[in-house]
Order: C-alpha cells, then sequence, then structure tokens
C-alpha cells in the first residue's frame, strides 16, 4: 500500500494518473479523499485505475477515519467473492489538509487491517511554486513532509534553480531521512511510489491537526453553459485581489462551443492553462468548481462572478 500526501494543489493527483499509465501501475486500486463536498479527483483518475473509491467531505485524519477503515474492508470482502477487479496495490491519496499521522496509525491500531494490508511508502508531494511559504504557514504540510518515506518536489519548472534549492534545503531539514524526488508533470520513476528504499524508523505518529481557523470550502455549481471569457475575467480578478488566500480551485467547466469539459485548477496566484477533455465523467453535465480558501466566503466569490456577469451582458447589450 502506498499513501501519497501533500498540501492541496500540491500534483499529488498528476502523480497517480501516471503512476497508473506505467506497468508497475496495473492492478492498482485508488482511494481518493477529498475535502470540498464535491469530488474532482476521483473523476480524473477513473479509467486508469482497477478500482476508484471517493472519501469526500472531510479529511482522513478527522471525519472520515473511519469511512477509510470500512472502505478497505469492503475493498478486500469484495476482490474476494469477485465482486470488484483484482488488485494487488492500493494507493490512498489523502486531502491536501490531512495529517497522515492518523492514516498511518490505524494500520498500527487495528489488528485486522494490520493483517491484511501494510504501508510499504508514504510519499510527500511538495510544489516547488510556492512550497516554502506552505511549510512555514501550515502545520499540516510540515507534518506531511516529517512522515513521509520519500519526498517528491513538483512544478520545479516554473521556478529558478535557486528556488528549488531553498525548498530542498529546507525539507532535508525537515526530514532528513527522507529521499528527495523531482517530479515533472508527474513524471517520476514509478519505483519511488512502491518501494520506500532502506528500512528505517518512522519519525513517530505526530497528534492530529486541528486545521487552521478560517479555512473554508464551498463548491459553486451552474447548469447552463458559461461564457469563457466571462469566466476568465472573474477568476483573473480574484486572482489578484485575494490570491495568496486562495488555497485550491478545481473543477469542471461546461463552457459554450466546448464538447467536453474544460478542467480549470488554480493554486493561489498560480493558475494552470485550462484543458478540454474528451468526455465528461459520469454525472449530470454542469459546471461545478470545488474552493477551498482562506477568509474568503462563498457570498463574496458569488458576488464577484455575478458582477462580472452583469457587466458583461450590460456591455453587450450597449454594443447592439
Amino acid at each position: 500500500m502506498t499513501v501519497i500526501t501533500g498540501f492541496l494543489g500540491a500534483g499529488k493527483t498528476t502523480l497517480v494518473r501516471r503512476f497508473l499509465t506505467t506497468p508497475e501501475g496495473r492492478g492498482t486500486a485508488v482511494i481518493i479523499n477529498e475535502y470540498g463536498a464535491v469530488g474532482i479527483d476521483d473523476a480524473l483518475v477513473r479509467g486508469t485505475a482497477d478500482e476508484v473509491t471517493l472519501l469526500g467531505n472531510g479529511c482522513l485524519c478527522c471525519t472520515t477515519r473511519s469511512d477509510l477503515e470500512l472502505t478497505l474492508r469492503r475493498l478486500f470482502t469484495e476482490r474476494g467473492r469477485g465482486a470488484v477487479s483484482s488488485f494487488a496495490r492500493i494507493v490512498i491519496e489523502t486531502s491536501g489538509l490531512a495529517d497522515p499521522g492518523p492514516v498511518l496509525a490505524t494500520f498500527a491500531t487495528d489488528r485486522a487491517l494490520g493483517g491484511e494490508f501494510f504501508v510499504e511508502v508514504v510519499v510527500a508531494v511538495v510544489d516547488a511554486v510556492g512550497g516554502l511559504g506552505t511549510l512555514e504557514c501550515s502545520a499540516e504540510a510540515r507534518k506531511q513532509v516529517i512522515l513521509a518515506d520519500r519526498i517528491v518536489v513538483s512544478k520545479m519548472d516554473l521556478v529558478e534553480a535557486s528556488a528549488v534549492a531553498r525548498l530542498t534545503e529546507r525539507l532535508g531539514a525537515l526530514n532528513p531521512r527522507a529521499a528527495i524526488e523531482i517530479a515533472v508533470g508527474g513524471a517520476l520513476d514509478p519505483r519511488c511510489l512502491i518501494e520506500a528504499g532502506e528500512p528505517r524508523a518512522r519519525s513517530g505518529f505526530i497528534a492530529e491537526a486541528e486545521h487552521s481557523d478560517g479555512i473554508l470550502s464551498f463548491v459553486l455549481s451552474e447548469a447552463t453553459p458559461l461564457a469563457w471569457n466571462v469566466f476568465s475575467r472573474a477568476l483573473e480578478t480574484l486572482i489578484a485581489l485575494r490570491g495568496a488566500d486562495l488555497l485550491r480551485v478545481k473543477g469542471f467547466l461546461d463552457v459554450e462551443g466546448c464538447r467536453g469539459p474544460v478542467l480549470v485548477q488554480v493554486v493561489q496566484h498560480l493558475a494552470h492553462p485550462p484543458v478540454e477533455l474528451a468526455a465528461w465523467p459520469e454525472g449530470e453535465r454542469k459546471s461545478r468548481l470545488v474552493f477551498i480558501t482562506r477568509l474568503i466566503p462563498e457570498q463574496q466569490v458569488r458576488a464577484l462572478f455575478d458582477a462580472v456577469r452583469a457587466l458583461a451582458a450590460g456591455a453587450t447589450t450597449q454594443d447592439n
């Protein structure tokens, strides 16, 4: 079993998707935990894994730890009776706000699970763009690094070498025992996700995280197709005004003129290029965008998008 941790937007899902396309990733079941009420990451992974289970609206270190235990038991039972595809490995992708300590403790304290499942490697993903600042302000991010067997630095192609050097120095100080790997676009030797390297004593379970005050999660949805120009202007305004507090924005948009969903991802001031996917995931075709913010309430975001939409409509009326 592999546990993949990392703060919001670090690149965990990209890493998992690439791993599942490799020979080493065949026969893998995936459990994905998301903080928001609507799952996005699990939809991106479906089709490449033998079994994908979403644990939503919480984090593994808090409300859904019992759900993790139930899910693992269900997978084991259903595999035995042939109800799900046979799998040889499980990958758990935790929420960006999860302390991995209680997840690991689950297998140490639950004898039944401990007898069937063994955590081979804990991987912490840290992005080179905002990782250093995140480590300074987030206790959860530091715990993810401290408990890792391997640390993967992502997005290093977006920053200068000196920034990567400062980040790796900080990571080495937090966890001198873990090997530090570099991934670009999720490309990584797949053995890094299934081999822990030389055995070592884990650095101990840290108390469950108490999430910082002010972290909010909400979902914006829209049943009718959106005009891309209107949406992008609103998002650009939000990033300019409150980018530092946009911990994560991720979702699918039903854009006018596009057959498939447009994937949108934002991490603080960094907006990933939008990508039109070939087809919609299972479920209703509509826009749904998950926001995880620091002290940015849903009402303010909705008001901003409504205001930009109204301005665009007014400009169109004047032109006519």
